[in-house]
């Protein structure tokens, strides 16, 4: 029998004046950013963490701390393109991605398409085995407040 996992992933950042908007790898015009030691795409962490757990193997902060000048300002996209390195030479394979992103602006579904794609290429997967959902927090929480955003994902690995 295939060995199946789940992990689960959840990610954070304060918008901020004078960054860029990046989230599933998209640069998105908003007139924040997200602020963070790298470009601080919440959606690529939460999925990171997602596939990182599933395979038992901690945390993005574990593998790319903040205090290593190496990862300032990084596309997350690298993060990503080496967490699936990670889990493919402990013998997993992704199954799926269920990906929901928490704020009130900007408007994300016109990007999810996109950020599908985007995140499907870095990941060596079919787009379809990609979720990505936008909802806000109906004005409750900093999210409702627009102070931030936040991410949540699940994903699925196996060994073939």
């Amino acid at each position: 029998m295939n060995k199946i996992r789940v992990g689960f992933g959840y990610d954070v950042h304060a918008l901020a004046p004078g960054r860029d908007l990046w989230l599933g790898g998209l640069h998105i015009q908003y007139p924040e950013g997200l602020q963070g030691h790298s470009d601080a795409d919440v959606l690529i962490h939460a999925i990171c963490d997602a596939l990182l757990g599933a395979a038992g193997m901690r945390d993005i902060g574990y593998h790319f701390p903040d205090t290593d000048g190496r990862y300032k300002d990084i596309d997350s996209k690298i993060l990503l393109a080496d967490v699936m390195k990670l889990i493919r030479q402990a013998g997993y394979e992704p199954g799926n991605i269920d990906a929901t992103v928490a704020a009130e602006q900007p408007k994300l579904n016109p990007h999810i398409p996109a950020m599908k794609t985007t995140l499907a290429q870095v990941m060596q997967v079919d787009p379809a085995d990609i979720s990505i959902k936008a909802t806000t927090t109906e004005r409750l929480g900093f999210t409702g407040r627009r102070e931030g955003i936040a991410a949540y994902a699940t994903a699925l690995i196996y060994r073939p």
